[in-house]
């Protein structure tokens, strides 16, 4: 019997595959715990019809996502801390003070979690940091440390 998995199954798929399982296995345990349903035209185009939707808003997710690269990698934060001798800050720059001068000084609405710091920013000086948008998307942002 082919049925239209509705969660995923261990061992015999992912969401939305289409599999071919024996007759009891399908009427007494995926249909009873409700992780599939049977393989009808009806089912079927449903399904094709919400994998099109899904690829339809992925495509639109991508789409907006390399427009805020295009805004973030034109935009300059510009950060002031107080930093001793040497330019060496007092404490360090994290994500949520670059989020927070980038939506003042820019406008820019950036998640404090997408911001990458491979190493803690704890020197006075320019930086390049990068913003994970999407996961094929991935903006490089200018900061810009000054002592007060």
């Amino acid at each position: 019997m082919k049925v239209i998995l509705l969660q995923d199954v261990k061992t015999k798929g992912k969401a939305d595959d289409i599999i071919e399982v024996s007759d009891g296995y399908a009427r007494n345990f995926l249909f009873t715990k409700k992780l599939a349903v049977e393989a009808t035209p009806k089912n079927l185009n449903d399904i094709k019809l919400k994998k099109a939707n899904q690829a339809h808003v992925a495509a639109e997710e991508l789409a907006a996502a390399k427009e805020k690269k295009i805004k973030i990698e034109e935009a300059k934060v510009v950060l002031k801390i107080r930093a001793g001798e040497g330019g060496k800050t007092f404490g360090s720059i994290t994500g949520k003070e670059i989020a927070d001068a980038a939506a003042e000084q820019s406008g820019l609405d950036i998640d404090k979690k997408k911001i990458v710091l491979a190493n803690p920013i704890k020197n006075v000086g320019s930086y390049t940091v990068n913003v994970k948008l999407h996961p094929e998307v991935t903006a490089s942002l200018a900061v810009e440390i000054e002592a007060l």
